[in-house]
């Protein structure tokens, strides 16, 4: 039985693990933590969904020693920037870690530097594992530190890294992502305001946006020397991702070809399902799930469309880090999402 705390409760990830770990038989207790500067409540004040299914107070404590000897494990949702601030406490105290935010998900601080702030603590980047499970599974059966990847990066590199892995990608890859207002987090935007994104889409953060260096980061890790364009918008849902990708192959490879390497690569998968060929996936049919579904379609001599859709909170940030946790203790990785 896994002791956790959660860090960043008031967020809509932080909201959905405590959702997540109340329903999970192999965690014993949850510690919830609000911000310092917050007065102490209770998580069904926080988060309504959970009354009578849980009542505890979400402490402002900050003694590390006292948290450290509380709790086996960590998740941080907290945003970028803020969370490198506390990670070491704990990890230096033998804590194991799960960060939702981006602060530990580059191996080079001046990558990170130049994308976000100066890093307070770069000796852990290289502690620190890549929590995309169905590419670093060994490696996060030992480490202490997971850097959860991006709701974006996830539906854009789980279609990608099959081919990259073969050595197949050619260098320019588009990536464009539809997703739900709630990727965008809790803070107060105008243009997050429902008179504003109802019945209308519009693309942001073009060829500029935060995730577009993560997605090459990690193909770059596998080998892969791909340029990505990477344009997100945003569409009237709550939440749920489709991300259409449009990459060509350096050999003029078949359909059927694609397609058995994409579901020979995941066919052991717990939370990728592909799709047979042609298919698209919709949106619908993974929301409130943690699961990835993949559909990948050829459109002319070495040039494809893959096709991914998610649901943000769960395989882009909440679900995933649950599922990096049971991974982490030996625990099936489906719960507590099937049996």
């Amino acid at each position: 039985m896994v002791r956790v705390a959660v860090f960043g409760v008031s967020g809509y990830s932080g909201q959905k693990l405590i959702e997540i770990l109340l329903a999970h038989s192999g965690v014993k207790d949850i510690l919830a933590f609000v911000s310092e500067d917050k007065p102490p409540e209770s998580v069904a004040s926080i988060n309504p969904r959970v009354r009578k299914i849980a009542n505890f107070i979400c402490s402002n404590s900050r003694d590390w020693d006292e948290i450290a000897g509380s709790v086996d494990c960590a998740f941080f949702a907290l945003p970028h920037i803020v969370t490198m601030k506390y990670v070491p406490e704990l990890f230096h105290r033998g804590v194991k870690i799960i960060d939702l935010s981006a602060d530990y998900r580059f191996s080079d601080s001046e990558l990170y530097e130049k994308w976000y702030a100066p890093h307070t603590s770069p000796e852990l980047l290289l502690e620190a594992v890549y929590g995309l499970p169905e590419w670093y599974r060994e490696k996060i059966c030992s480490s202490r530190l997971i850097a959860n990847p991006g709701c974006y990066p996830t539906s854009a590199l789980l279609p990608l890294l099959p081919f990259a892995e073969k050595g197949l990608l050619c260098r320019e890859t588009i990536v464009n992502s539809l997703s739900g207002f709630s990727g965008a987090g809790k803070k107060p935007d105008s243009a997050m305001m429902f008179a504003e994104g109802n019945e209308s889409s519009r693309a942001y953060k073009i060829g500029e946006h935060r995730h577009q260096p993560e997605i090459e980061h990690i193909l770059e890790k596998i080998g892969a020397n791909v340029s990505v364009t990477f344009v997100p918008h945003l569409i009237p849902i709550t939440s749920g991702m489709l991300t259409t990708l449009y990459f060509s192959f350096s050999s003029d490879i078949s359909e059927t070809e694609a397609q058995d390497l994409l579901a020979t690569r995941y066919e052991n998968e717990p939370f990728v399902r592909v799709l047979e060929y042609g298919t698209s996936p919709a949106v619908k049919n993974v929301t409130g799930t943690n699961f990835c579904d993949i559909g990948i379609k050829k459109v002319g001599s070495g040039k494809f469309v893959a096709v991914s859709a998610l649901d943000n909170l769960y395989k882009g940030a909440s679900g995933q880090a649950v599922q990096n946790m049971n991974i982490m203790y030996g625990l099936s990785e489906s719960l507590p999402f099937y049996r």
